[in-house]
Order: C-alpha cells, then structure tokens, then sequence
C-alpha cells in the first residue's frame, strides 16, 4: 500500500497529512462532455428550453461543485479556493456540450478534485436541465487536462 497514500499501514483509508508541505500556486485544469440529439442541441444553443439558461446554470453549479469538493470527495481537503472558470462549447459536429473547468489555488495541496468535480457537476447539471426533452444524453470523457504546482510538478494530459 506503500504506493497510495490514502491508506495508512492497516491499509485503511486515511487522510494525508498536508502540514508540512509548502504552499505554492496551483492550477489545474478538467474536461468532459454531454452528448445529446439534435433537437436537445438546437434548444440549449437557442435558449429555448423551459427550464431557463442551460450553460448558465451549468456554469454556476460547476462553480459550486469546485468549492464543495471536500464534502464529497471523502478523502479531500477543504481548501481556499482563488477562483474557478468553466466554460463550454457547444460542438454541433458531434452534438457535444463540451465542458472546460479551471480551477486554482495557493496552498499546500492540489485542484484537481476540484476541476473534475467543477466539469462533474457542470454535465449533471446540463443533463438536469435538459432532461425532460432528453433522457438518453451521455456524460463522457471527464478527465484531468493539466496540473502544475506542488512536489509532483507539472502533467499535461496526452491523447
């Protein structure tokens, strides 16, 4: 278990002690998409659903799944957050939402929980919104884009 540092040496989980590390800036950055139809497309790109702005709401909610990260990832440490962005795409070639979440800090532990659960909660929330004109949408491809900062240095996912 020596490898993973969530669990102590009974091999159960635990949360790391962060105290002694030092505080630098952080950033990382998550992606992930919402497949949808046609018609769904055409109403989020329009505004057209009942429900109200779709990307709008999306955004906010990503925004506050990013602060609330600690309270349901179990394992993660609550942390100053220095500011968030997601943004979107909307991909008509593939009938995509696609999703972009920037997340940073200066501290003593990474983002990159909060990214992925930022893009996380931005697709829960298109696929809520959008739901009662679709139920057979698809959430896929969240993934880490890119980190930098703290002991481990930098990583750039490659395709």
């Amino acid at each position: 278990m020596a490898d993973f540092s969530h669990f102590n040496e009974e091999g159960r989980a635990r949360m790391v002690d962060v105290g002694d590390k030092a505080v630098t800036k952080r950033t990382a950055v998550a992606a992930g998409r919402v497949l949808v139809n046609e018609e769904c497309f055409g109403l989020i790109k329009s505004g057209g659903l009942k429900k109200g702005d779709v990307l709008g709401t999306a955004q906010i909610a990503g925004i506050m799944g990013a602060k609330k990260t600690s309270e349901v990832i179990p394992m993660c440490h609550p942390i100053m957050i220095n500011g968030v962005n997601i943004t979107f795409n909307l991909n008509e070639a593939d009938l995509a939402v696609e999703i972009c979440g920037e997340v940073k800090c200066s501290g003593v532990t990474g983002v990159e929980m909060e990214a992925l659960t930022a893009v996380s909660i931005a697709a829960l929330t298109v696929y809520d919104m959008c739901k009662a004109v679709q139920k057979d949408m698809v959430i896929d491809q969240i993934h880490l884009v890119s980190k930098s900062g703290g002991k481990s240095g930098d990583f750039v996912w490659k395709k």
